[in-house]
């Protein structure tokens, strides 16, 4: 089987107990759309987020969101400075770097910025002659015409025509938007609870699946593509 995750942002339980509902074999695939850092309600835990990663019994694909790009550059940024100078540097806007160099020496957070700098920022999949592509936040015609990273980091101003019509032929999955802000589209629905599930397009070609894990009240949501099943941890 195939599953793909939407955000997690820091949020180790919520990603557990997914995985337990999941309970994937080393047979299967999960994909992570992004965004594995930052922020985290009550109990960030990002260093366990990431190895988290290495132990799931599942080929598991990592796909680079915008918190993770900017936790990077901030990482290397930060180490490439003289001692005397890193206190001069402006604090990173949220929490996982501070958590982060509790934990692990300099150089696993350079091993692990570099990790990061290098994920793919977009993923074509066929499954039962249904052709997916996997991004965080907008997807683009993959033999087509290369779209800089921030497009599909942080998607543009075409994001509402893009959650319309999507890419001709395949269906579209990603994170970053979260589904709750959706309520204004008339051109969709939510496939299970109002505001807080996984949301898709009339068309059917474009999903969402940023259910606003990492804040208080939000969840971290799973489909399988090849049934359709959607999972949720609150």
């Amino acid at each position: 089987m195939h599953y793909v995750v939407g955000d997690v942002h820091n949020e180790l339980g919520k990603l557990e107990y997914l995985l337990e509902q999941i309970h994937p074999s080393i047979d299967d695939w999960i994909y992570f759309l992004g965004d594995l850092f930052d922020r985290g309600a009550d109990r960030p835990d990002p260093v366990g987020v990431y190895f988290k990663l290495s132990v799931i019994h599942a080929r598991c694909v990592w796909i680079r969101g915008n918190h993770d790009h900017w936790l990077a550059e901030y990482m290397k940024r930060y180490f490439q400075l003289p001692e005397r100078k890193r206190m001069k540097l402006p604090s990173y806007h949220y929490n996982s770097f501070d958590l982060i160099k509790e934990r692990l020496t300099e150089a696993d957070m350079l091993n692990m910025a570099e990790r990061i700098t290098n994920l793919p920022v977009q993923m074509e999949l066929e499954i039962e002659g249904k052709r997916y592509l996997l991004a965080h936040a907008m997807t683009s015609l993959p033999h087509g015409q290369l779209q800089p990273d921030d497009y599909y980091l942080m998607g543009n101003m075409e994001m509402g025509a893009f959650f319309q019509n999507g890419i001709e032929g395949y269906k579209s999955i990603c994170g970053h938007t979260p589904t709750g802000q959706m309520q204004w589209s008339r051109n969709g629905r939510y496939l299970d609870d109002y505001q807080s599930s996984v949301w898709v397009n009339g068309k059917e070609n474009v999903l969402l699946l940023d259910c606003g894990c990492g804040l208080a009240g939000g969840r971290l949501a799973a489909i399988c593509l090849e049934t359709g099943e959607r999972f949720y941890s609150t």
